[in-house]
């Protein structure tokens, strides 16, 4: 599971390469568009992005990195959220400029949005509940009814590898999803590793447990709209932030261990 979460050598080459490449250019004319953009994310995904009850703000990985991005890119941060399959529409239409939210970079979406350069390096996994020791791996779900989310690469691999020798059921929420676990209106899981690691260590602790491989390894961009001028300022700022070791905080900070090369 560590090695899932970590940042790989090719994401932290990509981030130098273009930290090299672009130098000062983070100071030039992206900080002097200090401007109001309009950003989204999803509200559910955690430890990424997750409200604090206490304070009624979105806090999360993402939500560290994406502020961070816009301090440094020369922009102001105006937060929407919505339920994960709606946000590549609403990057389409324009109605929201950036979207945040672990999306997974595909060829698929990336025909009709533009991603960043990747800030974080995942995979799916499988989660079921503790008492079951019958899944071990993806062949073990069939004939099983399996959560997933809906919109999400997880939901589509499942289509693909399994289709009709499995019960795909998608959620829109994570939170559906892993209660109808726990409650027994489905077998297992299927998601985003980070995810289910979080939920099987904190909320699910002693009830669920990750089981199998990681699955189809994967990348995170941050997302905009086709031909965005918000593209590069945000891949210079990520780029900084790697180099000078702000992204290694911030990781650390929500995964309790920093990114390596191993």
């Amino acid at each position: 599971m560590k090695k899932s979460t970590k940042a790989s050598p090719f994401l932290k080459q990509t981030l130098m390469a273009s930290a090299l490449a672009l130098g000062s250019g983070l100071a030039g004319s992206a900080l002097a568009q200090d401007t109001t953009v309009n950003v989204v994310t999803d509200p559910s995904f955690v430890p990424f992005e997750m409200l604090d009850t206490e304070t009624g703000e979105m806090v999360g990985f993402d939500m560290d990195i994406i502020h961070e991005v816009a301090d440094r890119a020369g922009f102001e941060v105006n937060l929407t959220t919505m339920e994960f399959n709606g946000i590549i529409p609403a990057i389409q239409t324009g109605s929201q400029e950036i979207a945040i939210a672990g999306v997974t970079i595909t060829e698929e979406r990336a025909e009709i949005v533009d991603f960043s350069d990747p800030y974080y390096d995942s995979g799916l996994r499988i989660m079921v509940r503790a008492d079951n020791d019958e899944v071990e791996s993806l062949e073990d779900l069939e004939g099983l009814t399996v959560a997933t989310k809906i919109g999400s690469t997880s939901y589509d691999f499942l289509q693909e590898k399994l289709g009709d020798s499995a019960e795909i059921t998608p959620y829109p929420g994570t939170s559906d999803m892993y209660m109808a676990l726990l409650g027994r209106n489905v077998d297992a899981t299927f998601y985003d590793a980070p995810n289910v690691g979080y939920f099987a260590q904190t909320r699910g602790e002693g009830r669920t447990k990750v089981v199998g491989p990681l699955y189809e390894g994967q990348q995170y961009g941050i997302v905009f709209h086709k031909g965005s001028e918000w593209v590069e300022p945000v891949n210079e700022a990520l780029a900084a932030m790697q180099e000078d070791g702000t992204y290694e905080e911030i990781y650390t900070k929500w995964f309790g261990e920093a990114p390596s090369d191993d």
